[in-house]
């Protein structure tokens, strides 16, 4: 059969010749290595093929989240729309409070989790199992956290408690497996069995006395890393990839504030007034995202990186991690009175309890991010300036009774103004940071 002409646009070297272009392709492609490539290609492949590997503290250079952790991290997203959820309904003091102490108790077995894994993550098949089973536990603590009624709060005690297990069973492995970590693992280790068994203890306890012993539960499982860091000789917390973890939790609750607009723009009936609400919620999201990573995240990833791996007794560890509860909480509740300023942009005003939470919950995040930058940079001049003034403009500005429009406008201002500050701030060399 004569052979077909070959158009001119088509590369030569796209032509598979005797039949061997995808072999000749990959042969290419490994004969482009260099040697040290290679070899560091086939230990990776080797390394793959243990399906079960010891665990080791984690020091290695470069390291970024994995795979597993991202997949992980997608129950926690499920988990914080819930607890959104439960002061959308509520917008008083009452569910104010509610949706905070839920919010706080998953974030804690969150950032439990991630402490474990930023030390002694070996990515093998128990460790995934294991992990794969703790993510179970998240996804019943989301499908239980916005009505923790008598029945209810059980299975959420139970979800909880599995992740405790789940953790309890990492640390014995790493305690078996790296004796020099066990004096690092010890209050780690006594402070989640004892946290476990408090929870265990309140599945006997009627509501909402089951609540107040969930509260001291997680005050006793928080003794274990503030414990840990005050060893003379404890094994370090790994410093590239704790604020990137961190920062991908900031990244998941402020798709709440993108889910919003979406929700707000649909239900709200695609009104221009709703849509140019909308379209002012997503400049704040870019604001706060900006603000995060750009300026407060950038000092305290600084700060840390400057503390190095081998000393834990500063408190910059501790205060760090600690520190992002009120950022995750005030975040939500932002994503929460974004939600219902679209929903009702076409209204003459809103709502003084919306405007409440938009308020309190951008002025508490704008007080951390001051808080982080004041204690991990001593910045006091330039924190006064921005995030300072935005602690107080933004809730005085939320107590006017305008037009939801015309509300979020101010807020955007306000804002984007603060961002540009901050970078003129940082060019001038008065903020120092780390790229986040």
């Amino acid at each position: 059969m004569p052979s077909l002409p070959v158009p001119a646009f088509i590369p030569a070297s796209c032509i598979d010749v005797a039949g061997s272009g995808t072999h000749s392709g990959m042969s290419q492609q490994q004969a482009g290595a260099t040697p040290e490539e290679r070899a560091e290609l086939d230990r990776e492949d080797e390394e793959e093929r243990e399906l079960i590997r010891p665990p080791d503290v984690n020091q290695e250079s470069n390291r970024s989240a994995t795979r597993l952790e991202l997949f992980f991290d997608l129950a926690f997203v499920l988990f914080v729309a819930r607890c959104a959820d439960i002061l959308a309904e509520d917008e008083t003091w009452v569910g104010a409070l509610r949706f905070t102490a839920v919010l706080a108790i998953g974030w804690w077995a969150w950032a439990s989790s991630t402490l474990y894994a930023n030390r002694f993550d070996t990515d093998d098949a128990v460790f995934r199992l294991i992990t794969l089973l703790g993510m179970a536990g998240v996804v019943g603590m989301a499908a239980s956290a916005d009505k923790l009624d008598a029945t209810t709060s059980r299975w959420f005690a139970i979800a909880y408690v599995l992740l405790r297990v789940v953790l309890i069973v990492g640390y014995l492995r790493a305690w078996r497996s790296v004796p020099d970590a066990r004096r690092t693992i010890r209050p780690y280790l006594l402070a989640h069995c004892a946290g476990a068994a408090v929870w265990v203890i309140s599945l006997a306890v009627p509501t909402p006395a089951r609540y107040v012993l969930w509260g001291i539960g997680v005050a006793v499982d928080l003794l274990g890393p503030t414990l840990a860091a005050r060893l003379e000789d404890g094994i370090p917390l790994h410093m590239e990839h704790l604020p990137e973890r961190f920062g991908l939790f900031v990244i998941l609750v402020l798709g709440e504030s993108v889910a919003a607009a979406v929700t707000g723009v649909h239900d709200g009936g695609w009104k221009p007034s709703v849509v140019v609400t909308g379209a002012l919620a997503l400049l704040i999201a870019a604001a706060v995202w900006w603000s995060y990573f750009d300026l407060s995240g950038g000092v305290a990833k600084r700060r840390l990186l400057q503390e190095g791996h081998d000393r834990t007794r500063q408190g910059v560890h501790d205060f760090y991690v600690y520190v992002h509860l009120p950022v995750a909480i005030s975040l939500a509740a932002v994503a929460v009175g974004l939600e219902h300023a679209i929903v009702h942009g076409a209204d003459a005003h809103l709502s003084a309890s919306t405007r409440s939470v938009l308020g309190i919950g951008l002025g508490v995040y704008l007080a951390t991010a001051a808080l982080i930058q004041a204690v991990l940079a001593r910045q006091f001049r330039a924190v006064l300036l921005w995030p300072g003034a935005g602690v107080v403009l933004v809730p005085l500005v939320c107590l006017i009774d305008l037009s939801p429009p015309i509300l979020l406008a101010l807020v955007a201002v306000i804002m984007v103004g603060g961002v540009m500050t901050g970078i003129a701030q940082h060019r001038a060399g008065e903020i120092r940071t780390a790229k986040t």
